[in-house]
């Protein structure tokens, strides 16, 4: 899905929504179109696997409470609320988390990401 709406809109990213009319779904635009700052926090690209990757932000206020979760982009059939680039489409990205282990957060702590 990400290979198809870049090659209708050219480079893409995603922010993690926190909420309101598009609940909390991960909203896809074109890259640039949503400005992220100071309030935001960059958890790492997606790579699509032919040398081009979209970047995965939310903002530091929602990864406090995530940051103990390990997330997955997924992308199922309907239609979402927001104006995430895919609607149009007839699926919806969907964010699905689970705490990480006691050894994956020991990890993360140990390489300074938390």
């Amino acid at each position: 899905m990400l290979r198809s709406l870049r090659d209708q809109h050219g480079e893409l990213m995603i922010h993690q929504s926190g909420g309101c009319c598009d609940g909390s779904s991960p909203m896809c635009y074109p890259a640039g179109d949503f400005l992220t700052g100071d309030v935001d926090e960059h958890l790492g690209d997606l790579d699509l696997g032919d040398g081009v990757v979209v970047p995965v932000w939310m903002t530091k206020a929602q990864y406090e409470y995530w940051k103990h979760t390990h997330l997955t982009i997924d992308v199922v059939p309907g239609r979402g609320a927001g104006f995430s680039l895919e609607a149009p489409e007839g699926v919806r990205f969907l964010i699905r988390s689970r705490l990480l282990t006691d050894d994956e957060f020991a990890r993360l702590q140990a390489a300074g990401v938390l």
